[in-house]
């Protein structure tokens, strides 16, 4: 039935036009310009190169993956096989074939086929006759790059086969991750912080607060750690655990330790370590590459990931899938590996990278090439979440601190592949517990703190920037059919520059805890042989914290897969509790702000920091959907509704 459904979908794309030579747009990045040509790329400079298969029916894929996604549609969860979807969505051995006689036939060696891409290999003197341009040298601020002198053009024959090539321009941007240490774990008994808001008051020989702060008569909540955040968003509540469900985490390079960290990370705080099984690990260290540009991977990272995802999701499988470096070939691959071979039902990520960027923008092809990957997993009903991005110096909307923290970002941006239709975009909020550990408010992730002040001093030290989420509007991606009904078309029409446009894609989707200062989450890793635990925050806290909330949803449900699930976020969004950011109230007292006491096991223990949190620049939390916190967040009403279906 499900083989006749898609079929069905299929053979509704319209038949194709006659053929012609296709260029492809964006193949010759920003700056390849006349004025920075330093001639012709010396023909036996070797090259790389990635030509993106585009699959017998790339409208028909669409099509499906819409329709499995939505609660209105009459093929809503009807799922496919791994092996049905690339049955009829992959490439025909035909195209295959086709395809690599047309490398081949310019010179170049095939390395490496699949269903998705042709990676081959060749001299800079066999561009022109397969891509129809030449390779020049230019001239840039970060060196001498070589790119295309015009966009490639892709022959008539094999034109409808390909969806894009890569490899061409000299790779120059990867993605970064997403997640930030205060440097010390904080406890509840630990004098420098609170167990919740307001339990502890600032010193009285601190400052006075400058114009603009309410009072901030509390010290900052401790670190939390998984069971907090479970009763906070009323997962204890529900009994779910999500027993049933697999949660990927894609990451580069992977932690000897992991399995190990993560037992131990859940011993510490009464919760249960892995069955025997139950954590897996799928990576190929001899083909690691690039590790001194990705920084030999992040372990802080991966710990954040799994520790989040298994403290949301305790009774969920884990499987970390390691990609071979930070470069999108690379990440691509590890994303495919899960789709093709079902390894999960959920997947998580915390990585991403800017669009827009002095190094060239990020080529179109490698867009659309995850793209059809995401398309293809929504058919299996394999949900994706990526964090919006956040930076410590200001927040991501900031062009002038860069996307992410991001020095080569050229204008304020959204970062990709977050901001893709056919993933979940998970922001980041500031949680205060209230007395008995339960949730008493959110506001925005963006902390407008101070310098270290120590206390007796006569004022506060200057200003030392933001901590901020992400968010904002797409410049290239289109509204989603979800979206329509619920982002407020004041957002979606405005770029973040204040240009005006057609609807757009908005970020991000729903928010969960991510704050640094004000509510830091615990991460448990061992560096140099020795375990140890630290306070972190960014949307890598959120992403994992949201792929366990989807792992609880699949077990409500009996099972059956969430799949993409930002036609169920948007159909539910009254539900989710809605993050305003307007200030709190401790007594008659509305506070806005608190104080970070640095902890006793840190090299500026008594120093202290105002903080200001909801203070994102430009994306402030607002009454319904915004720019800061999507939706919202979720809560028990939230989760158990996926038990009731549509």
């Amino acid at each position: 039935m499900l083989a006749a459904l898609s079929a069905g979908v299929a053979a509704a794309a319209p038949a194709s036009a006659v053929q012609s030579a296709h260029t492809l747009s964006g193949s010759s990045p920003s700056y390849a310009t006349a004025a920075a040509d330093q001639g012709q790329t010396a023909g036996a400079t070797q090259l790389s190169v990635r030509v993106y298969l585009a699959g017998r029916n790339a409208a028909g894929l669409a099509a499906y993956a819409k329709n499995v996604s939505d609660p209105t549609s009459s093929l809503y969860r009807h799922y496919l096989s791994a092996a049905a979807a690339r049955a009829d969505f992959g490439a025909t051995s035909q195209q295959i074939s086709a395809v690599t006689s047309w490398l081949t036939g310019a010179g170049f060696t095939v390395t490496s086929t699949t269903d998705h891409w042709i990676d081959v290999k060749g001299p800079a003197a066999d561009v022109p006759k397969a891509f129809d341009t030449t390779l020049h040298n230019y001239k840039t601020a970060h060196g001498t790059l070589h790119a295309p002198q015009h966009n490639a053009v892709i022959p008539a024959g094999v034109a409808s086969a390909v969806s894009g090539v890569s490899g061409l321009a000299q790779a120059t941007t990867h993605a970064v991750t997403m997640s930030t240490t205060t440097g010390s774990a904080t406890t509840a008994s630990d004098p420098s912080c609170s167990a919740y808001y307001g339990q502890k008051t600032a010193p009285a020989t601190l400052p006075a607060v400058p114009a603009g702060y309410s009072n901030p008569s509390t010290l900052a909540q401790c670190s939390l750690y998984p069971s907090e955040l479970r009763k906070a968003y009323g997962v204890t509540q529900t009994g779910l655990t999500g027993k049933g469900s697999t949660i990927a985490i894609v990451n580069w390079y992977g932690s000897s330790t992991m399995e190990a960290d993560a037992d131990q990370y859940s011993i510490n705080h009464g919760d249960k370590p892995f069955k025997p099984g139950q954590y897996s690990e799928v990576s190929t260290p001899s083909q690691w590459t690039n590790e001194d540009v990705c920084g030999y991977g992040d372990n802080s990272e991966e710990a954040l990931d799994v520790e989040m995802a298994h403290g949301f999701a305790p009774d969920a499988k884990i499987v970390t899938v390691a990609a071979n470096s930070c470069y999108d070939s690379d990440l691509i691959a590890a994303e495919a590996e899960i789709v093709d071979n079902h390894l999960a039902d959920i997947v998580s990520n915390s990585w991403g990278e800017s669009i827009f960027s002095t190094l060239g923008d990020l080529d179109p092809a490698t867009m659309a090439a995850y793209d059809q990957i995401f398309e293809l997993g929504a058919t299996e009903g394999i949900a994706f979440d990526f964090s919006t991005g956040d930076c410590m110096n200001n927040d991501a909307y900031s062009v002038a601190s860069g996307l992410n923290c991001d020095p080569t970002v050229s204008r304020a941006s959204v970062d990709w592949p977050t901001s893709s239709t056919w993933v979940t975009a998970v922001g980041g909020t500031a949680l205060g517990l209230n007395k008995q550990g339960g949730y008493a408010f959110e506001t925005a992730m963006g902390d407008n703190r101070s310098g270290r002040t120590a206390a007796g001093a006569t004022s506060w030290a200057a200003a030392a920037g933001t901590f901020g989420g992400g968010g904002g509007v797409s410049e290239t991606e289109a509204q989603p059919w979800y979206q329509s009904w619920v982002v407020p078309k004041k957002l979606s029409t405005t770029l973040m520059d204040g240009t005006k446009t057609t609807p757009k894609r908005t970020i991000p989707d729903i928010s969960l805890n991510g704050d640094l200062y004000f509510s830091s989450t615990l991460v448990g890793q061992t560096t140099g042989g020795v375990y140890s635990e630290a306070g972190y925050g960014g949307t890598s806290v959120s992403a994992p914290s949201w792929a366990g909330i989807l792992a609880d949803a699949q077990q409500a449900q009996h099972g059956i897969p969430v799949g993409f699930a930002n036609p169920a976020i948007y159909f539910r969004a009254s539900l989710a509790t809605d993050v305003t950011g307007s200030p709190r109230q401790i007594g008659s007292t509305p506070v806005d702000s608190v104080i970070f006491e640095y902890p006793s096991d840190s090299p500026y223990s008594g120093y202290y920091r105002l903080v200001q949190y909801n203070a994102d620049e430009g994306l402030p939390a607002t009454r319904g959907y915004d720019l800061a916190t999507g939706v919202g967040s979720p809560n028990a009403a939230f989760l158990r509704s996926f038990g009731f279906g549509f």
